[in-house]
């Protein structure tokens, strides 16, 4: 019999964080622990608001299922989470979170990590980037130059966006990545991205709106940056829609469902020619961890959610200008 516990955390942002999609000074998150033979594992789903996911619905709903799940018989991750994923439908947050714990779990059971139930080396880790979110020029100068980092992603959609960029490589020459959180028009990018290579900017992610297919097949004809679908690239049926008209895709474990179809979209993308970043949702150290784990996979990786919140010294991960390792 699987034990089930629960909490609602709110964690403060170092400084508060703005995006196309908004501004936050907290990340709400739901964590659960799963327990089966006195050993537990630790799951986590942050609340996004312009995903309509709180953290009560995510309870309530959890607590509307939970002596089924407390009757589910140990079996192998894949098979947990087609019972999390049938139990609760359109519910990829709450079904994340239990995916993580159960692959924690299952991983623990096995005295090992979960990239090594994969069979995967720890090699040839990409480096996480550290995050800039949207503020003035001189704030956002001011946020950089508090955190040296090799690999900064900037977030843009505004009319500055080039002004910013030019500005922010006067006092660095650490590489950037841009995420416009589909905030630009077609005729943005077209003007943009040029500049934008000239000045060492790496990528592009989610340059247009996540639904102007016609608009990104146009954009990555001309691109001369890479360009990555991020709201676009959601769910494993996505997978192939995007990678016609982007370079690559950014998976966030949350929006997806967790690691067991991470995995699988991974697959699918290697095999269409694509390139992979896995992205946060700025998960404190217990969904960190779990990105961590498919780092051996990656092109690319943000899990910077550690870095970004104000959170309790780690205890399972280090981060080390860029390097992420396990403690």
């Amino acid at each position: 019999m699987l034990t089930i516990r629960y909490k609602s955390i709110s964690t403060p942002f170092h400084h508060p964080f703005t995006t196309a999609h908004g501004l936050k000074t907290h990340q709400t998150a739901l964590l659960i622990a799963l327990s089966f033979n006195n050993v537990t594992g630790f799951g986590e789903a942050p609340a996004i608001h312009y995903y309509n996911v709180t953290v009560e619905r995510m309870i309530e709903e959890l607590l509307s299922k939970i002596e089924v799940l407390q009757r589910y018989s140990y079996t192998e991750p894949d098979r947990f989470w087609h019972f999390c994923h049938h139990l609760f439908p359109g519910n990829n947050f709450l079904v994340c979170a239990l995916d993580m714990a159960y692959w924690d779990m299952y991983a623990k059971m096995n005295r090992k990590k979960i990239y090594e139930l994969w069979n995967l080396k720890w090699e040839h880790i990409p480096l996480t980037d550290y995050t800039i979110g949207i503020d003035s020029i001189e704030n956002m100068v001011i946020k950089m130059n508090e955190k040296p980092w090799p690999i900064y992603k900037i977030k843009l959609g505004g009319k500055e966006d080039l002004e910013v960029i030019q500005t922010l490589r006067k006092h660095t020459n650490s590489i950037f990545r841009v995420d416009a959180n589909a905030g630009w028009s077609l005729d943005d990018a077209l003007d943009l991205i040029p500049q934008l290579a000239l000045c060492g900017v790496e990528l592009v992610e989610q340059p247009l709106a996540k639904d102007n297919w016609e608009g990104m097949k146009i954009l990555k004809e001309k691109s001369m940056l890479p360009l990555f679908a991020d709201e676009s690239c959601v769910l494993e049926s996505d997978v192939d829609q995007c990678l016609e008209v982007f370079d690559g895709i950014n998976i966030k474990l949350t929006k997806c469902g967790g690691i067991t179809p991470a995995y699988r979209m991974i697959k699918r993308a290697r095999e269409l020619n694509g390139k992979v970043m896995m992205g946060c949702m700025n998960e404190t150290e217990t969904g960190s961890y779990a990105i961590a784990q498919c780092l051996p996979l990656l092109d690319y990786v943000d899990m910077d959610g550690p870095l970004l919140l104000d959170v309790p010294p780690l205890k399972s991960l280090r981060y080390e200008e860029g390097v992420v390792s396990f403690v």
